[in-house]
């Protein structure tokens, strides 16, 4: 409502324009999403470079330290290489559903943003039909590797791109079971009403917590899957160099690339706040006494993000990758089975002993 009243404010004394509602809150949404995509890519280019020292670390070494202070401008260095270097299309390709697809990607990847709650308040788009929203937005994200793999004209980025939408889909569903679970205990699907269906006014605040609760088993489970429906490993059979070569976008270079890269790690960050939002409380503290009161929700989100962060990068360093039946399995004989199961459980819980509430 503030940026309204600033933008109506700016076309009155400037130009002399009485400017509509309808425009003040266009205006006002494309300046929130506007900022939201600037502080995501910022997140990005630190979450990269953390990803690179875990991994150093993990395998003893040093990482990224020679473009700037501790190689805290390398990431920024990457970025402007792969900006300026030339794009390398095949001869054969559609070129443009070859250009079409990292759009698609990267677009996709940060429409998911819209919904997610930072704070109290601070959200995009506070829908009542959040989820709803990020099972669409997440559900077309396959389109852009399909159409990456068929553009280039390749069987390998054809059959990686195949593979990457029957591992996709797989393990959506055991997604969307996990989540159905934290929606029959929240009662809602505002993403904003999940987190404050998690608050207690108990000291221990974290005792309020959905990873404390009946749906503990539910967080390896979605931890897992998200691990899998972003392509990070073990489960980048996508991937797969002795296999596929670089994957879906082997044929890819420069700044089409470097969207697909933006499109796998803002994807990423999405489910590291979607594992912090439904089962660690999204934007509470975990005490409710000070300093922990004092200091804003969106730290703590942001805090949460990164914990959940270094248990991906952790995976990465330590577990080797899946072979494809195994991870086949793992999602259909193994993942569905057992949400599918807790569905019931948890709603025969809330049936039971939360159906007052």
């Amino acid at each position: 409502m503030a940026l309204i009243h600033a933008w109506t404010w700016v076309f009155k004394h400037w130009f002399g324009i009485d400017l509509p509602y309808a425009w003040g809150w266009t205006l006002g949404q494309v300046t929130v999403l506007g900022i939201l995509e600037f502080l995501m890519l910022l997140l990005v280019a630190a979450v990269i470079l953390l990803d690179r020292k875990i991994w150093a670390a993990v395998q003893l070494r040093r990482g990224p330290n020679v473009v700037g202070p501790f190689g805290l401008l390398q990431t920024i260095a990457d970025a402007f290489k792969f900006l300026l270097k030339e794009v390398v299309v095949p001869a054969g390709a559609n070129k443009v559903i070859f250009f079409l697809a990292p759009l698609v990607t990267a677009t996709l990847a940060f429409a998911g943003w819209a919904v997610v709650p930072l704070d109290n308040g601070w959200v995009a788009a506070d829908i009542n039909v959040g989820i709803l929203y990020l099972f669409a937005v997440s559900s077309l994200g396959v389109y852009g590797i399909i159409m990456a793999g068929w553009a280039s004209n390749s069987k390998y980025p054809f059959l990686s791109a195949l593979r990457a939408a029957a591992q996709m889909v797989s393990y959506e569903v055991s997604i969307g079971f996990v989540i159905i679970t934290v929606l029959l205990f929240a009662g809602s699907l505002n993403l904003s009403n999940i987190v404050r269906a998690q608050e207690t006014s108990s000291v221990f605040a974290f005792a309020g917590w959905n990873m404390f609760s009946i749906l503990f088993p539910m967080l390896p489970i979605f931890f897992v899957s998200a691990l899998a429906e972003t392509n990070r490993p073990p489960f980048d059979l996508v991937e797969a160099e002795s296999e596929l070569v670089a994957g879906f976008f082997v044929e890819y270079s420069a700044t089409p690339f470097l969207l697909f890269f933006l499109g796998e790690y803002i994807s990423v960050l999405l489910m590291c706040a979607m594992t912090s939002i439904l089962f660690l409380g999204g934007w509470l503290p975990p005490l409710n006494v000070a300093p922990f009161t004092l200091i804003p929700g969106v730290i703590w989100l942001g805090l949460k993000m990164l914990f959940v962060f270094f248990l991906f990068a952790m995976v990465k360093a330590m577990v080797p990758r899946y072979r494809y039946d195994q991870l086949m399995r793992l999602g259909w004989k193994v993942f569905l089975p057992t949400s599918l199961l807790w569905v019931v459980v948890t709603a025969g819980y809330v049936l039971v002993f939360r159906h007052h509430a």
